[in-house]
């Protein structure tokens, strides 16, 4: 799998997710700090939808019971989770946001 085009960079607000799905695979979209960030959409704690979460400070929280993810790394900042969700290298071209599943964030550790 290549790049996929998820929406265009207009359309993606700061500091709070979106949700997509590429082929069947859910990922939360997240632009914060100028960066657009993109992880799998399901809490490694629950499995429920991270892209109904709130995002500050770095990371995107769990609406469930509070799990704090990195958005660079998406490794848990605190329980109850204890595992990292898979994150996804994003790129902007041509005003779009495009994600690719098959290789993992350019800030590694997915």
């Amino acid at each position: 799998m290549s790049f996929v085009k998820v929406c265009p960079l207009a359309e993606l607000p700061d500091e709070a997710p979106l949700a997509a799905d590429i082929d069947g695979t859910p990922v939360v979209v997240v632009r914060s700090g100028g960066e657009v960030y993109a992880m799998n959409d399901l809490c490694s704690h629950a499995a429920v939808a991270l892209s109904e979460g709130e995002v500050y400070n770095g990371t995107l929280e769990c609406w469930l019971h509070g799990s704090c993810f990195d958005l660079r790394t998406g490794k848990p900042t605190g329980p109850p989770a204890t595992q990292a969700v898979p994150t996804y290298r994003v790129k902007i071209e041509d005003g779009g946001v495009y994600v690719n599943l098959d290789e993992p964030s350019e800030y590694g550790e997915s």
